[in-house]
């Protein structure tokens, strides 16, 4: 067998697996976005507060943070495979936990267990599939990988609109507990179609990767770590607990309102982030390169102007629906554009078998902006009302454009990884996130 041809199945066993990762992302994706409204209205409906509402998903946020700190070691020793199956697995623990024990034991501190261990399950299956990127795209083609990149997390996300709206409707025709079944049975379904049809494994295996390695030593892969902190601050903010509760509260919509305008957001929100290269090359590098630090820090400074505006709305009496409506779908194609770019460019600073501590580190920073904005929409929301939230929001936007600011420049997407290096800025001998 020639070189070319060797290469040639490799290629294509690595594709073949990856529409397998993918395709399980995408069932743990749906279930996750359901039990999420599931959880949050079934609580909402004993009388919990806001705040006591985003605790319930404090652990959720909380784990994820650790999962993708510890989950990047274990895919570089044990392979993306193994993370993966884990997610899986834990997923339908967790479904199973609220769904097969009797009402009275949904006490508070058991939801936020079942919680923990749901977004240990949503943090490893997003690591393995969006790590696995890197083995279908060949080594320097960063058109590609910011196409693909952006296919997959905008088909996340659409996915996870489709969830949002499925667990609103299954609350309303079949009740929370028969709801969660059917959630754990399809990622049931998922983890055995995957188990039966993948060959091989996902990548390469470091049996020698330490945990210290996690912590990135490189200055652009921290800088825009912390810019995600602010970035999925701002959005959960107030889309996580405020925007749920004053849909039904001060607008009166139903369960299935709520879910299905929330699912139509997400799903767009998921459709312009698939897009987004189309978008972002008209105006990266003259037309002809990839996005930068530069477009990263213009997108977060014009995002900041939709929650500022819809609050100013809410304040002048502008009718609420209308406000919200509009701004939220304004905010969304910005927050969508951005946080693209954002993916795509912590897998162009990743390289080689580095690439699953890379991102692994990088998704810590996000769940932790998630915590941040979770927690903080409940108590904002409780104490000033949705108002309170937005303008929280436009100040984590800033905050997020001023870190872009530090991020590396680069005038075209032509030996991009000499020319961050040369910046000091990427030497691929650091990148061990």
């Amino acid at each position: 067998m020639t070189g070319h041809q060797k290469q040639s199945q490799e290629g294509s066993g690595d594709l073949r697996n990856y529409v397998l990762v993918t395709a399980a992302y995408w069932a743990n994706t749906l279930a996750d976005g359901a039990s999420r409204i599931l959880v949050l209205f079934f609580f909402y409906n004993l009388g919990f507060s806001p705040f006591e509402l985003a605790t319930l998903f404090a652990l959720y946020e909380l784990f994820g943070i650790v999962t993708n700190l510890v989950g990047g070691w274990l895919a570089a020793r044990f392979g993306l495979k193994f993370t993966l199956f884990s997610g899986l697995a834990v997923q339908i623990v967790a479904l199973s936990m609220l769904a097969l024990v009797p009402e009275a034991w949904l006490v508070v501190p058991y939801v936020m267990a079942s919680q923990a261990l749901s977004g240990i399950a949503k943090d490893l299956t997003k690591m393995s599939s969006k790590s696995a990127v890197k083995l279908v795209v060949n080594e320097g083609d960063e058109s590609a990988l910011f196409r693909w990149v952006s296919i997959l997390t905008g088909s996340k996300n659409a996915l996870k609109g489709v969830g949002f709206f499925l667990g609103g409707l299954l609350l309303t025709v079949v009740g929370f507990q028969t709801s969660l079944l059917i959630l754990a049975a399809i990622v049931l379904a998922a983890l055995i179609a995957t188990a039966t049809l993948m060959h091989g494994g996902l990548g390469t295996v470091d049996a020698k990767a330490k945990f210290r390695h996690m912590f990135s030593q490189n200055r652009a892969v921290n800088v825009l770590a912390a810019a995600r902190i602010f970035l999925f601050a701002s959005r959960d903010v107030w889309f996580v607990v405020g925007l749920p509760v004053f849909l039904r509260t001060a607008l009166g919509w139903s369960f299935w309102e709520v879910g299905g305008f929330l699912a139509i957001w997400v799903i767009g929100y998921g459709a312009v982030q698939a897009s987004a290269p189309k978008f972002v090359r008209r105006r990266a590098a003259g037309g002809h390169g990839q996005p930068d630090g530069k477009t990263a820090a213009r997108l977060a400074f014009l995002l900041a102007l939709f929650p500022a505006a819809i609050a100013v709305a809410l304040e002048a009496d502008v009718d609420e629906t209308l406000a919200i409506v509009v701004g939220l779908a304004a905010f969304g194609v910005i927050f969508a554009i951005n946080s693209a770019v954002h993916s795509y460019l912590i897998l162009s600073y990743s390289h080689g078998d580095k690439v699953a501590m890379n991102v692994g580190f990088y998704y810590m920073a996000n769940a932790a902006g998630r915590l941040m904005g979770t927690l903080l929409s409940g108590l904002l929301y409780q104490w000033q009302g949705l108002a309170a939230c937005l303008w929280a929001s436009v100040a984590f936007v800033l905050i997020t454009g001023l870190l872009s600011l530090l991020l590396p420049n680069r005038r075209s997407s032509v030996g991009e990884q000499s020319t961050v290096a040369a910046d000091g800025i990427a030497d691929e001998r650091t990148l061990t996130a």
